[in-house]
């Protein structure tokens, strides 16, 4: 199987990237050889260079057994993409420019989709292309009209036992190469740039999310020398009269200077601009309909990994500029062999809204530090290592100092020598409700504003070990849950059918039960699915899922044939059924995309 990605935060892999290469792997009596072939126009370098930053890892998952060519501390052995660890490859002659460097992907599709309340049927066919261009050796330009997305996998459903949205990371090519030079300002609930808000409008009448074309796009991002980066985003999308959504224009400008060894400073400006006449009829920029965020950003990481951190501060600037609409937030880890320590604060003004980013809740304070300690037993078959650990989350308002929630852990962490984990936690929940919530989130009655809850729970999480052909990852939990009780399981069972592909059932089951007349229940979410391999080539992936609490079926099917590298041609089908397996709509599309170099 070939697989690539693109390594961001100095250690976390994006596995969505996808670009130009080749290998092919033999088996002899007692060993095994990889061969593999990398142009040097899938990357990107600076040309002169005779030297590259390099690491080689190997997995060996019969005797759990992680090498590498740079030795990598035991306490990063899941960070083994990190870029702290690496040494010098010596190149023979200094490498020279690999020509125009001008890639075309066009692409065409073609589909129809039915609509069975009210009936509707819609068929259509569409033609769009993507470019890259080499600006330098290490900068690139990307461009895009009328993308299709028809061929991205479709997003596993969640159980949502929470009071807010749900964040679904990006799987659109488009916006996945050098992401990271947008994405990383903030934190993770406080994120100022969040590519999956392009291309989607709310529907007034329904309040559900709709897609909406994607005209055009161009991002420039890269390295500009040796310590800067920078990044420019520009997209516009079409209007859609029918939820009246009008065209509207996204651009992101990113800047990091690289300051120490391996530390940045960052700044970042984001501008959604709605492209519609104002009162006079005239456009204007500053015509009230915009949203706009500007932020710096401090990374730490230091030489050897052990101090990694955050702290940084965006100013929202919105129509009529209400008071309060700033983020900051301070992020600090410490991990050595034995100890690890993080600690994180977070404040959000009450008026701080970034539509083009994910900010799940507004005006609070928020304070979140953890340790823990790792024992490494010398001689022991059984046990690898375990922990101690303990932390905290709470929620503050920023209003008038109340509690809004919180949450503490303690527990046990033990990594057991064939690969399998066991984590055990009890957990005390404190919850202040600033509005009615439904418990169950099924629209049944909501308990009272301005009540508050204090509850306990036990939580297992249990990771069979991951070599054999058969191998579960679950999570319990047992408890008292608001103002009643909780039990709940989730994970997946996996099969692997050597050396096809694999069978898996991802699950969420969740037992509710609250005194009347508030809504008890059982929440049932199933997703079995089937990625299959027929050849090198040749692949087929089915999904199905189940979900009671949305009350819907869907199923989605993706055959891909990749022809050559990264040229491919798809056929998806894909429907939604209610709970009572009755067609809500259904579709298929056929897409074919081609890659070619100029």
């Amino acid at each position: 199987m070939e697989r690539e990605g693109l390594i961001s935060y100095g250690s976390e892999v994006d596995w969505s990237w996808d670009n130009k290469w080749y290998s092919k792997v033999t088996s002899e009596p007692g060993k095994w050889t990889v061969e593999m072939a990398i142009p040097f126009r899938t990357l990107r370098f600076k040309r002169g260079t005779t030297q590259w930053r390099v690491n080689f890892v190997r997995i060996d998952y019969k005797r759990n057994e992680k090498s590498s060519w740079i030795p990598i501390p035991r306490n990063f052995s899941e960070q083994l993409s990190s870029l702290a660890f690496t040494g010098i490859l010596h190149w023979e002659a200094p490498l020279k420019k690999t020509g125009k460097n001008i890639s075309l992907i066009p692409y065409l599709t073609g589909g129809t989709t039915r609509e069975f309340s009210p009936r509707n049927v819609d068929n259509h066919f569409n033609a769009g292309t993507d470019a890259k261009v080499a600006v330098s050796s290490s900068l690139n330009l990307d461009l895009t009209v009328n993308p299709d997305f028809s061929q991205v996998e479709v997003d596993r459903q969640v159980t949502n036992l929470s009071r807010f949205e749900l964040f679904f990371p990006e799987r659109r090519q488009f916006f996945v190469e050098n992401s990271d030079l947008f994405s990383s300002y903030g934190a993770e609930s406080i994120n100022p740039f969040f590519s999956r808000r392009i291309g989607v409008g709310r529907d007034p009448y329904t309040g559900q999310f709709r897609q909406n074309p994607i005209l055009y796009g161009a991002r420039l991002s890269g390295k500009v020398s040796q310590d800067w980066r920078l990044g420019l985003l520009n997209v516009q999308t079409a209007a859609d009269p029918s939820i009246d959504l009008a065209s509207t224009n996204y651009t992101v400008a990113a800047v990091q200077r690289r300051v120490f060894s391996r530390s940045n400073l960052g700044a970042i400006l984001v501008n959604k601009q709605v492209l519609r006449d104002d009162s006079s009829g005239e456009f204007s920029l500053f015509s009230g309909h915009y949203n706009r965020i500007a932020g710096l950003d401090y990374t730490l990481a230091s030489k050897d990994n052990r101090w990694n951190g955050k702290i940084f501060f965006h100013q929202a600037f919105l129509p009529h500029q209400p008071p309060n609409a700033f983020a900051h937030a301070a992020f600090l880890e410490y991990n050595a062999t034995h100890l690890r320590f993080t600690w994180n604060h977070e404040l959000v003004g009450e008026n701080y809204g970034a539509e083009t980013g994910f900010v799940p809740r507004q005006g609070y304070w928020r304070w979140e530090p953890e340790v823990s300690y790792y024992f490494f037993p010398k001689r022991s078959r059984l046990v690898n290592n375990y922990g101690l650990v303990a932390g905290g989350d709470v929620f503050v308002d920023k209003k008038n100092n109340k509690p809004l929630d919180g949450d503490m852990d303690y527990g046990v962490v033990i990594n057991f020598q064939n690969t399998s984990v066991l984590r055990a936690f009890y957990r005390f929940d404190y919850v202040y409700l600033f509005s009615p919530f439904d418990p169950t989130n099924t629209q049944g009655p909501e308990l009272a504003k301005g009540s508050y809850y204090r509850y306990h729970s036990v939580r297992l999480r249990y990771q069979s070990d991951i070599r054999k052909l058969f191998n579960v990852n679950t999570f319990l939990r047992i408890g008292a849950y608001f103002n009643g009780k909780i039990i709940s399981a989730s994970g997946a069972i996996n099969y692997r059918i050597q050396p096809h592909g694999a069978v898996s059932l991802d699950y969420s089951l969740n037992r509710i039960s609250l005194p009347s007349p508030y809504h008890s229940g059982n929440l049932i979410l199933l997703g079995p699915s089937i990625d299959w391999a027929f050849t090198r080539t040749i692949f087929f992936k089915a999904v199905f899922q189940y979900n009671n609490q949305i009350k819907n079926f869907n199923t989605n099917l993706r055959f891909q044939w990749r022809y050559r590298p990264v040229s491919d041609f798809f056929i998806v089908y894909s429907d939604n059924y209610k709970d009572s397996f009755v067609v809500r709509n259904r579709g298929v599309v056929v897409k074919l995309t081609h890659w070619f170099n100029l």
